[in-house]
């Protein structure tokens, strides 16, 4: 019950709910009340922030930051596994496999596959329950597309009991215990993602994927235009915020000693 409870509360307070729950506070009192210029202000400012978080030069300037903490991996020493976490998915059988992977989570499972196959001899793990609508779990979903991509299934682990990301490094450490891993998440979540894990003791190497924020140069109009994409690109900055923040109001933002040195 918390943890839908969680999952509500953090969905109302993403931009695009907050602004439009602001918008219609205005309305209410601009139609129903004589607070008329408490109206106009309310609307006016949640109508510019909406606008303006649906720039790229803002909404970019917002998501780099975190996806700029970690560098791509390049093989930074001998790794046992590579855990992949889990994220956005469906399931439909008649569907080619990587088509069940929403948003953020192909790119996480494509680059496990590319750090799996610099490592021989490594196992794959991905993570992620299932959902009420789904079949199937997020962490199965994800390895019936690294199989279909060449993967042996007997390099393949699933923990398909984690719900969030501390359940998930929970999970790991008493999986693989110290051993030296990778970690595969969203560039802009494993700055967070990396301090669930060094919590449980563990020193992974972090693997970051899904980049988001853009670095290519682009038409005037393409900055100046409001666009949903860059509203997702705030979104994702704003979330992980609130994720920070929550971390510490819950006292999960101190790691623990590490006891491995794998990522020095």
């Amino acid at each position: 019950m918390f943890f839908a409870l969680k999952k509500f509360v953090g969905g109302l307070m993403m931009p695009l709910p907050l602004l439009l729950l602001m918008m219609a506070v205005a309305l209410c009192l601009l139609w129903f009340s004589r607070r008329q210029k408490t109206g106009k202000v309310i609307f006016l400012v949640s109508w510019l922030l909406l606008a303006l978080l649906s720039l790229q030069p803002v909404a970019d300037r917002l998501l780099r930051p975190l996806e700029n903490t970690f560098p791509t991996y390049r093989g930074q020493g001998p790794i046992d596994y590579v855990v992949v976490l889990g994220g956005g998915y469906t399931y439909n059988p008649a569907w080619a496999p990587s088509s069940n992977l929403i948003s953020n989570s192909l790119p996480r499972v494509t680059e496990g596959i590319r750090i799996y196959l610099m490592n021989r001899g490594a196992k794959l793990i991905f993570t992620g329950a299932a959902t009420p609508t789904n079949p199937v779990s997020s962490a199965a979903t994800a390895a019936k597309v690294a199989e279909s991509l060449g993967v042996p299934a007997k390099d393949i682990i699933t923990l398909d009991q984690p719900r969030d990301t501390r359940q998930e490094a929970q999970q790991v450490a008493q999986q693989i215990g110290h051993q030296p891993f990778a970690l595969v998440t969203s560039a802009n979540h494993l700055p967070r993602a990396m301090v669930f894990f060094q919590q449980q003791g563990l020193a992974p190497i972090p693997a970051p994927a899904n980049q988001l924020a853009i670095d290519s140069p682009l038409n005037l109009w393409e900055k100046v235009l409001p666009q949903s994409l860059y509203l997702s690109h705030s979104e994702r900055a704003w979330y992980e915020t609130l994720g920070r923040l929550w971390q510490k109001l819950t006292g999960n933002d101190v790691p623990k000693q590490s006891v491995s040195a794998t990522s020095q």
